[in-house]
C-alpha cells in the first residue's frame, strides 16, 4: 500500500461480524475502541469530506441545499458528529445514507435524522418511517430495515424504532441529483451482509465503499446475515468498475472504505487481488481434502498478516474459516 502518497487513517474500530457470533460480542470492542476517539474531519475531493474517529469512517458532501451523511458511526460519538457536521454546512442535514445494519454506521441515525428536514428521496425509494418533515430521511436497502426490524429470527438485528431506516429501496440501483450532482446508491448482494451499499458522488468522484471495502483488515464476512467471499469479490469488481486512476494511476476517484484511510483505485486493485489470491488457496486446500484446522495451521493469509492481520476481534485464523466454511 502506498501510505507515503495517501493519508493514513487508522480506524477507532472495527466490528467484526464473526461468522458465527453475535452483534454483543462484535460491539463492544468497536465501543471500548472509539470511547476516547477523537472526531475528525477533511475534505476528500469535490463537495465530500470524511469525518473520522466515530467507530467507522463517515461520508459527508455538503452544498448550498444542505449535508448527505453517509453512515452515522457509533451512538456515543452522535453528538460529536454532528457538530463536525455543522464545521462543514450550516445547512440541514437532508439524507442519512446507511451503507448497512452494523452498530459502528447507525449508531448516530436518530440523532442526525433528528437535526435535519426531510425533502423527496428520489425516485424508486419508498418511505417507510416516521418522518413528518422535521427529519432527516435515513436511506437504505429494505434488507437493512427488514433486520433492523422484524423479530422471531436468529440472524435479526433488532435496533430501537429511531435508528430505523425510513426510506429503502429494493432495486440494485437508486440515484438522485443533489448539491449539484448525481448521487448514485449501489446495492451489493452478499457481500459483508446482504444489504451492503456504496453511495457514488459523480462529479466530487468519490464512493463510499462501506465495510465492503476496507483498508485495516481482511475482509470481514457477517455470514449469519448474507455475507458471503463471493459477493465481497464480486463488489470488489464493481467497484474497480465505477473508478478510474488518475494521472500514473494516482489519483482519479477516490473511495472512502468503511474503515481505514482514503484510496484510490491503485490500492484497490490491490486489496481486490488479496482477497482473490487468498480464497483460490484456501479454495484449493479444501478441494485437496483439508481440514478447517488443517487449512488454519498451513497460514495461507502469512504474506499479507502484516497488513490486515492485527485488527482486533478479525484474527486471519477467523477469517481463513469464514471463507473455508463459505465456499462450496
Amino acid at each position: 500500500m502506498r501510505r507515503s502518497v495517501l493519508l493514513s487513517l487508522a480506524p477507532a474500530a472495527l466490528v467484526a461480524a464473526f461468522a458465527g457470533g453475535g452483534l454483543a460480542a462484535q460491539n463492544a470492542p468497536a465501543a471500548a475502541a472509539a470511547a476516547g476517539a477523537r472526531v475528525t474531519t477533511m475534505k476528500v475531493q469535490g463537495n465530500v469530506h470524511i469525518v473520522h474517529g466515530a467507530g467507522a469512517n463517515i461520508t459527508v458532501q455538503a452544498g448550498e441545499l444542505g449535508a448527505i451523511v453517509v453512515d452515522s458511526g457509533l451512538a456515543p460519538h452522535a453528538d460529536a458528529v454532528l457538530t463536525t457536521v455543522r464545521t462543514l454546512t450550516l445547512k440541514p442535514i437532508r439524507f442519512v445514507i446507511n451503507t448497512h445494519g452494523h452498530d459502528d454506521h447507525i449508531g448516530g441515525n436518530e440523532r442526525l435524522a433528528a437535526a435535519g428536514i426531510s425533502v423527496a428521496p428520489g425516485r424508486g425509494v419508498a418511505t417507510v418511517g416516521t418522518g413528518q418533515g422535521a427529519r432527516a430521511e435515513i436511506v437504505a436497502h429494505e434488507l437493512v430495515l427488514n433486520r433492523m426490524s422484524l423479530p422471531g429470527t436468529p440472524t435479526a438485528m433488532l435496533r430501537p424504532i429511531g435508528l430505523w431506516p425510513t426510506a429503502t429501496f429494493s432495486a440494485r440501483r437508486k440515484e438522485f441529483f443533489y448539491n449539484g450532482e448525481a448521487v448514485q446508491i449501489f446495492h451489493q448482494p452478499s457481500a459483508h451482509t446482504d444489504g451492503d451499499s456504496f453511495v457514488y458522488f459523480r462529479r466530487s468522484d468519490v464512493v463510499a465503499a462501506g465495510d465492503v471495502y476496507v483498508t485495516t483488515s481482511y475482509p470481514v464476512i457477517d455470514a449469519q446475515r448474507g455475507g458471503s467471499i463471493q459477493g465481497v469479490l464480486d463488489g470488489l469488481n464493481f467497484l474497480l468498475e465505477l473508478v478510474v486512476g488518475g494521472e500514473k494511476t494516482e489519483g482519479g476517484t477516490m473511495i472512502v472504505p468503511g474503515h481505514g484511510r482514503i484510496s484510490d483505485e491503485a490500492d484497490l486493485v490491490e486489496y481486490r487481488d488479496m482477497v482473490t489470491i487468498i480464497r483460490d488457496r484456501i479454495q484449493d486446500m479444501k478441494k485437496k481434502g483439508m481440514t478447517l484446522p488443517q487449512v488454519q495451521a498451513a497460514r495461507p493469509t502469512l504474506d499479507y498478516d502484516g497488513l490486515y492481520g492485527a485488527a482486533a476481534g478479525w484474527a486471519p485464523a477467523q477469517f481463513v474459516e469464514a471463507v473455508y466454511r463459505d465456499l462450496r
